[in-house]
């Protein structure tokens, strides 16, 4: 079966070849998330949401729009290294495939390890039985992968944390301030709502939060 060839615009290509990129594009979202800075983006600009208590507002099509875009501004100089080190030579026909694949996995390695706390990748290489390596890159990427994951999930939900307590605060200054006038019917959501949004809105919120997930990453 290897050895059967199906002709792609005028080009021979072995049909497990064509299987295996059919597979890599159809895994590309997955990839996304599993291997950027998309998860702990979208993460926090979810909980920003829910922290401000506009339920809809920014839709989840924007928000996920204004994540893929931070993605793509914080992944620049890994993509752009991929381009020259593997993509470009690969498309030249300078290097195999595999090799192509190998020289592309050398800068996302080097940015999920500099964002990835040791303490995860210890726990993933003993689950996995990995032998110990003086240079972490060595490491596979079924060890890398998930311990950068549980470390953008972790500093997600921290941010998340943080960003819940100055609008927490508003809340409990409006629930206190409806209580002592005895107005306990009224919903204090309903009155906090523009003091949270004047508060974020004064401080310049999306600017000082964009920076701040920005500079939150390291990259090699």
């Amino acid at each position: 079966m290897y050895d059967s060839l199906i002709n792609v615009n005028g080009n021979q290509v072995p049909t497990l070849d064509l299987l295996l990129m059919l597979t890599i594009i159809s895994l590309l979202p997955s990839l996304l998330i599993m291997v950027t800075s998309f998860a702990r983006t979208v993460i926090i600009l979810s909980f920003l949401r829910n922290a401000m208590g506009v339920q809809q507002t920014p839709p989840n099509m924007v928000l996920i729009g204004i994540a893929i875009f931070l993605t793509l501004f914080i992944m620049d100089p890994v993509i752009k290294e991929i381009n020259t080190e593997a993509y470009t030579p690969y498309k030249n026909q300078e290097i195999t495939q595999e090799e192509a694949l190998e020289r592309a996995q050398v800068p996302l390695k080097e940015f999920m390890l500099s964002n990835t706390e040791k303490s995860a990748v210890n726990m993933f290489m003993d689950m996995s039985g990995a032998e110990e390596v003086e240079n972490l890159q060595d490491l596979p990427m079924t060890v890398i992968i998930p311990s950068f994951m549980t470390s953008e999930l972790k500093r997600g939900f921290t941010a998340g944390f943080l960003l819940y307590i100055p609008f927490l605060l508003i809340d409990i200054v409006v629930s206190s301030t409806l209580m002592s006038m005895g107005m306990m019917m009224l919903p204090p959501a309903m009155i906090s709502l523009p003091f949270k949004l004047l508060l974020f809105v004064t401080v310049d919120g999306w600017e000082l939060l964009f920076s701040t997930i920005v500079n939150s990453f390291k990259i090699p």
